[in-house]
């Protein structure tokens, strides 16, 4: 009985040892780098646009690609139901690298039909920092879709 009383300690200082490795494990995996890639481009119209085909997405040619710190304008483009295209437009930008995040454009609401989309609003968005950028778009509130764009 005196063995297993001198033992008992050493057996829970092991086992929660081994606890808090499960822990740390299951952190790594939590913590894992998002592994985005840059949203494809696509064709609507006689433009050229990058976001998701038949959802949103945004004129983007070599004229448009994004620099640090520089605004240019950018014509958004949306597919969906009146309903769905109701209510305020907010883009967030997360930069995936250093999790960044800023307001990139708001306004009141969506335009009607252009360029084959149901809806559409004109834009100037500047990005502050080099990275892979996630650009949620949020109508009415809620998300609308996401487009990946690389800043240089």
């Amino acid at each position: 009985m005196k063995n297993w009383l001198k033992i008992l300690p050493l057996l829970l200082i092991i086992l929660a040892g081994c606890n808090d490795k499960d822990e740390a494990g299951a952190k790594q995996v939590v913590q894992k780098e998002s592994d985005l890639e840059v949203s494809d481009t696509f064709t609507s119209g006689s433009y050229t646009m990058i976001g998701e085909e038949g959802r949103l997405g945004f004129i983007y040619d070599e004229a448009a690609t994004f620099k640090v710190g520089q605004p240019n304008k950018y014509m958004w483009h949306f597919w969906g139901p009146d309903d769905e295209l109701d209510g305020r437009f907010k883009v967030i930008g997360t930069n995936q690298d250093t999790n960044e995040e800023v307001v990139v454009f708001e306004t009141n609401e969506v335009a009607g039909p252009h360029n084959g989309a149901d809806g559409h609003t004109p834009s100037s968005m500047q990005l502050p920092s080099s990275g892979t950028w996630e650009l949620d778009a949020y109508v009415g509130g809620e998300l609308f879709g996401t487009v990946v764009v690389e800043v240089k």
